[in-house]
């Protein structure tokens, strides 16, 4: 209540003010400069955080690069100890590894890299992977490893000459009849044994795998000790004779070697055929 005695309107401005055209300009004036001041300020926050993490960028950027330049220096300083062969070619491949113009390998190749011939390491890769010799057979049939190594001589100079399979099977069965397919010399001819040997008969004159004889005409005695010769001179002498491909073993052999036992040839067939499919195996 006002001293008049009339009673305050609630809904009345607290302090009197002019209700006039001016009065509503400056409130208006006032709120403007208000509203470009907050928007000032919050541009001004805005500018102040970009370039806060502009800055963080720049400064994890410049710690990175100075890192990789300590390991570079680092890695140059380890590489003092590197001759200057090998710190040109780790250089080489640096700029290869950054280069964009390097070409890349073709993936379907498999062809290895051509090495120098006085490269220890890959003249020692080449013996591993070179194809190993063909091993001879072991003994079969029940005969040793000297027995063997003569019916071998004997097929080998045979496939020289070109004579069919049944041949082969001829001249082993007939070795092992004369000469138990040993290189025998002659007792009686002791300049058979100046020639490699492997025991010493004494049929007559009679020297070698077949126990052919110099003074029927067979050949010098020593030749006559070489398995190849030898078993040249036997084949040679069965082809002349006719039909033999088609004679029991036991009657080609003796149509060459004219023994007092004939019939002996034929029981070492089976053993010689085994004999040649061991040395030469079937459809060789």
């Amino acid at each position: 209540m006002r001293d008049d005695g009339t009673l305050d309107d609630p809904y009345a401005p607290s302090s009197p003010t002019a209700d006039t055209e001016d009065g509503t300009s400056t409130e208006r004036t006032t709120a403007a400069s208000r509203l470009r001041a907050y928007a000032r300020d919050l541009t001004g926050r805005r500018r102040a955080q970009v370039a806060l993490a502009t800055g963080v960028v720049c400064c994890l950027g410049l710690t990175a690069v100075v890192q990789v330049r300590n390991g570079d220096a680092d890695a140059a300083t380890r590489g003092g100890s590197l001759s200057s062969s090998e710190l040109a070619q780790r250089a080489e491949q640096q700029r290869a590894s950054r280069s964009l113009d390097r070409t890349a390998a073709p993936s379907t190749s498999t062809a290895a890299p051509s090495a120098r011939p006085s490269d220890p390491d890959t003249t020692a890769s080449a013996r591993k992977v070179a194809p190993a010799r063909p091993t001879d057979p072991a003994p079969v049939a029940g005969l040793d490893e000297d027995q063997m190594e003569n019916a071998e001589a004997i097929v080998r100079a045979g496939r020289k000459m070109g004579v069919p399979r049944r041949g082969l099977v001829i001249a082993v069965a007939t070795a092992m009849q004369e000469s138990n397919l040993y290189n025998v010399a002659s007792g009686v001819l002791p300049e058979s044994q100046d020639y490699p040997h492997q025991g010493v008969g004494w049929d007559h004159d009679s020297v070698g795998l077949f126990q052919q004889r110099s003074s029927s005409g067979w050949g010098p005695v020593g030749r006559l000790m070489d398995p190849e010769f030898a078993t040249r001179q036997f084949l040679t002498a069965l082809e002349q004779v006719p039909g033999w491909q088609r004679m029991r073993l036991t009657d080609a052999a003796q149509a060459v070697q004219v023994s007092a036992y004939p019939e002996h040839y034929q029981q070492h067939e089976w053993r010689a055929t085994r004999v040649v499919d061991a040395i030469v195996p079937a459809g060789r």
